[in-house]
């Protein structure tokens, strides 16, 4: 086939298709003149059930958050072309392309340097303000200056730090949230690209298992034709039959009809010849008994001693001479009987079974004269089957081969070290979680001091006199401010790393991903082999067409736009092979014996039937019934009677006696003669009944055997021709019909590629969903609350100081100024009205006379 021997730049895929295709064309048949079951219905090609990937329902609520941030960071769009420089033209000293680079990385390098900034300058403050506080500065001193404002600066501090702690707390709880599902998503990664790359070896599989399918049933339809052809002789030979019955059927049927015709005649023939022997006898016995009493009356009138016979002899012998049965007619049957002669001498029923034993031996005698041109034909049907089946066998191992490729990928990379993936994700969820705890720790030291400073203190109550729960729940505010101090650097360490990482992957990866940027970075970069040139397209195709014609669930056929690689129209033509078979065929003479239905002789015979049956004729019978009834012996017995009283008693008693003999004749007649008479005439009446249906019979067989004899004569080798160009009409047709169907299936439902396409997004979700959404959504979590630790510590560190226990204490010497003040000097709260007061007429003492130095 062309599209076999073409040079195959598109790999294993043209190959088995053009292999496939190799017998799909050979269809060109003619007109159909009979009727051919040539398009059975075919069933589609099986589709494979996938096994479902479990996709997850919603995403976290951080990250719109998280993609609104980054947003932030990088507005600029996917850098492509930048990308490609940097691939192809990178280098330290190439400072213009590092300038881009810098350029497009603006938000992250900011964020970067703040990142940076908060690991150097926390530590830094931490140490600067433990120092500090060791030398008596920063609040270290302690000593609370009692101020107007002391109770609403702690008010609003203690407020301040409740929201700070709030906020923290939610970020801790969206930490420990975001650990939970990173873990989830790694532990379920496995699982999820197991099922992936099941599908997508079902799918590899199932492309040569469809194409074999299809070449499976141009198998079928090939050896159905073969079964047909080696079936020439009852498929062609029937059809021949129903040609030929229109014409062969009559003369059967005539013949039959004559056949039976005939039977019937003879035994009816019989019948009136047994008919004709008793009515001869019959009619002897009563002509020769009366005769015998007409001589006997003759004699009585006659006697010389007869007294007074000489009276009554001129009145009775013209009746007595009468006394007759009259002339003897019976039909005459010889020309019945040569008739029959005739027709039985053509022996019609062995005519029956010669005509039928030709009739029946059509299909026997289309086997033999076409069993060369049969077995040929099956010779070529079978070398394009052993074609078809090497060139299936060679292109098909690609295919084997890499439906084995995705399950050995994953068990040398997932599989291989899952154990080890397990492990270590196990140590990262326990370490996330310690993160976590120590966020929680410094949230849980705020709390207790936001619990436990207000529960102990005494707001009239002396400094240096609080109690011991004040003085805890500043000295937790103390505690998380240190916890912030000590490792709040360290995890801005790790949230900038996971920044840039989770950061450049959702901007890099994630995002570009689903606009299908990255398929036209992919198309670009020079990385993967370019598509069209592989498979020898005209067009230019790219990953992310292929991507949507998969997301579409078209077929690899129109995916991959391989009608323009395979032109079906050529790959159908299979003129070499059609042209072979046909001029075989059109070589093929299937010549039928000659077959004479009646002789000259007996068509003669046949003719003249009716000449010689011409001579029975029933109207002299019933002209002697008629005859016959109008005898009255009665009448002449009671003459006899009548006259014989003028006799003599002697002659009277002999008239008498004779009278009685005519009475039992007449009865005779009237019982045995008329009533033969009657059924001889009904048989002769049937019998020339019959002799027609046979002239009848006769008549149409001849004109039958006439109308047959032209047929064959003239008409029977075009029949016998057109029949097989017929037969091989519907032979091709099969594959007429297959041709549509393997069109349809090639282009309309083999290799329907949907789950390529879910396996890029399975791996898009693994990536993205399950992994760099949680990824990101805990460095920002992680982020939140290092972030709101300094105003944590600022807050805890000055609200500090108004639960803790102090060491130094005010001290009044000035009586009169405290009792315009309304205060004792125990107490350490001033009135509102005297607030104004003690700011105009009090000044802070120096140390040595303001301050008792009392120790707590």
């Amino acid at each position: 086939m062309r599209a076999c021997r073409r040079p195959s730049s598109g790999g294993a895929l043209r190959t088995v298709v053009g292999a496939m295709l190799l017998t799909l064309g050979l269809s060109q048949s003619g007109p159909q003149q009979t009727p051919c079951m040539a398009g059975d219905a075919r069933q589609n090609l099986t589709q494979l059930k996938y096994l479902m990937f479990q996709n997850r329902t919603a995403s976290s609520f951080m990250t719109p958050l998280v993609e609104s941030f980054l947003q932030t960071v990088q507005p600029y769009p996917f850098p492509i072309d930048l990308i490609l420089k940097l691939v192809r033209e990178f280098s330290l000293t190439n400072s213009q392309l590092i300038k881009e680079v810098m350029l497009h990385e603006v938000g992250f390098l900011v964020c970067a340097i703040f990142g940076i900034l908060y690991i150097i300058l926390m530590p830094i403050i931490g140490i600067f303000l433990a120092c500090c506080r060791c030398c008596g500065k920063c609040g270290g001193t302690m000593h609370q200056k009692q101020t107007p404002s002391i109770h609403s600066s702690r008010r609003c501090l203690y407020w301040c730090t409740i929201a700070v702690t709030v906020i923290i707390l939610a970020g801790n709880v969206c930490m420990f949230k975001s650990n939970k599902d990173l873990n989830v998503g790694v532990t379920q990664s496995p699982t999820q690209l197991n099922t992936t790359t099941r599908n997508i070896q079902t799918f590899i599989t199932s492309v040569p298992q469809q194409i074999q399918s299809v070449v499976n049933e141009s198998f079928t339809t090939i050896d159905r034709i073969a079964s047909n052809l080696n079936d020439i002789g009852p498929q062609l030979g029937s059809v021949i039959q129903d040609r030929f019955r229109g014409h062969m059927d009559p003369v059967l049927h005539s013949l039959r009809l004559l056949n039976e015709g005939t039977t019937n005649f003879s035994a009816q023939l019989q019948e009136l010849n047994s008919f004709l022997t008793q009515h001869r006898t019959t009619m002897n016995l009563l002509q020769r008994d009366i005769t015998t009493i007409r001589y006997a009356i003759t004699a009585t009138l006659n006697n010389p001693a007869c007294v007074g016979c000489a009276l009554i002899r001129p009145v009775l012998q013209p009746q007595v001479d009468r006394l007759t049965l009259g002339a003897i007619v019976t039909p005459n049957t010889d020309g019945l009987v040569a008739g029959m002669t005739q027709i039985n001498q053509t022996d019609l029923p062995s005519k029956i079974v010669e005509i039928e034993r030709y009739f029946n031996s059509i299909p026997q005698t289309v086997n033999t004269e076409t069993m060369n041109v049969v077995q040929q034909t099956t010779q070529v049907l079978e070398n394009v089957k052993t074609q078809i089946s090497n060139i299936i066998r060679t292109s098909l191992s690609a295919f084997i081969n890499l439906s084995e490729l995705p399950t050995q990928l994953y068990a040398d990379t997932i599989g291989k070290h899952s154990s080890t993936i397990e492990y270590a994700e196990d140590i990262r969820y326990k370490l996330c979680i310690v993160l976590c705890c120590v966020v929680g720790l410094v949230v849980m030291c705020n709390l207790l001091g936001l619990v436990l400073g207000p529960l102990g203190l005494k707001p009239k109550t002396d400094p240096t006199m609080r109690s011991c729960m004040a003085d805890s729940g500043g000295t937790f505010f103390m505690m998380s401010a240190g916890f912030s101090f000590l490792f709040s650097w360290l995890m801005m360490v790790l949230v900038l790393v996971l920044f840039l990482l989770g950061g450049h992957g959702h901007t890099l990866v994630c995002r570009p991903w689903s606009s299908g940027q990255l398929f036209q970075l992919i198309d670009s970069s020079g990385l993967v082999p370019n598509i069209s040139q592989v498979l020898g397209l005209r067009s230019n195709i790219s990953i992310a067409h292929i991507y949507r014609g998969c997301t579409a669930n078209q077929t690899i056929w129109k995916t991959l736009l391989m009608h323009e690689v395979i032109d079906l129209d050529q790959v159908f033509s299979t003129t070499q092979y059609l042209g072979d078979i046909q001029q075989q065929f059109d070589a093929m003479h299937i010549g039928l014996p000659a077959i004479t239905f009646l002789s000259p002789e007996v068509r003669e015979n046949l003719g003249n039937l009716s000449i010689i049956t011409n001579g029975m004729n029933s109207t002299l019978i019933t002209q002697q019934i008629n005859t016959v009834s109008n005898i009255n012996l009665n009448t002449s017995a009671d003459a006899l009677v009548n006259a014989g009283i003028a006799t003599d008693p002697p002659t009277q008693t002999r008239l008498q006696n004779h009278a009685n003999d005519l009475r039992q004749i007449q009865a005779r007649i009237e019982t045995t003669l008329i009533p033969q008479m009657t059924q001889l005439n009904s048989s002769v009446t049937v019998l020339r009944t019959k002799e027609q249906e046979i002239e009848a019979s006769v008549a149409v067989l001849l004109a039958n055997v006439a109308a047959a004899e032209g047929f064959f004569n003239t008409e029977a080798a075009a029949v016998v021709r057109n029949e097989s160009s017929s037969f091989l009409d519907c032979q091709l047709a099969h594959f007429d019909h297959y041709n549509v169907w393997a069109r349809l299936m090639i282009t309309e439902q083999m290799g329907f590629c949907k789950p390529v396409a879910e396996t890029v997004d399975a791996v898009e979700v693994i990536l993205c969903s399950y992994l760099l959404e949680s990824l990101n959504a805990f460095w920002c979590s992680m982020g939140w609350c290092l972030f709101f630790l300094i105003p944590s510590i600022i807050f805890t560190i000055k609200l500090a100081k108004y639960y803790r226990k102090m060491k130094l204490s005010d001290d009044y010497d000035d009586n009169v100024i405290a009792s315009k003040l309304n205060i004792s000097p125990n107490e350490n709260e001033l009135s509102d009205r005297d607030t104004q007061y003690w700011e105009e007429h009090t000044q802070p003492s120096p140390p040595d006379q303001s301050y008792t130095g009392i120790q707590m």
